[in-house]
């Protein structure tokens, strides 16, 4: 029996999880969904939409640009113009902020929720066949951990 402090349950969920984020990659993944659903977008609006569809960390917050471009992980400049190319495309629209009309908030068009739900379908097909050999106790089990994690890592 493994103690409290032993590392290897650690070490494994490391390995796991570096192992996960290759295989769920957004350019894999991203890619696929493209392709699959032929859809005439390029992989920073499909990230542009996943963001925005996600919506704000906190309830009191707003879907800006600044938000998007903090989870692309690039720098204001660059998240506007990955937004407006999304605007422009058609997928995402800008509307007056409901708490201050001098900003800007960001949501999603009916193309642009096309768009989501494609991308979902595709990856929840892809975790579909990487569970399809488990029960449905062991999925139930999997998806609660799993959100403990996040949700520990999260905050």
């Amino acid at each position: 029996m493994a103690k409290a402090d032993d590392p290897a349950p650690l070490d494994a969920v490391e390995r796991g999880m570096v192992r996960l984020r290759r295989s769920m990659a957004r350019q894999r993944l991203g890619k696929a969904v493209i392709r699959e659903h032929n859809l005439p977008v390029d992989l920073q609006i499909l990230h542009v939409t996943d963001i925005i569809d996600e919506g704000p960390d906190d309830p009191d917050q707003e879907m800006s640009v600044g938000l998007v471009a903090s989870r692309l992980g690039v720098d204001a400049s660059r998240g506007s113009r990955i937004v407006a190319e999304a605007v422009k495309a058609g997928y995402v629209r800008r509307v007056a902020s409901q708490e201050d009309g001098r900003r800007i908030q960001l949501e999603l068009t009916d193309a642009g929720r096309e768009i989501v739900e494609a991308a979902r379908r595709t990856r929840r097909d892809f975790i579909a066949s990487a569970m399809r050999d488990w029960t449905e106790d062991e999925r139930r089990e999997f998806a609660r951990l799993l959100a403990r994690f996040t949700g520990s890592a999260d905050g």
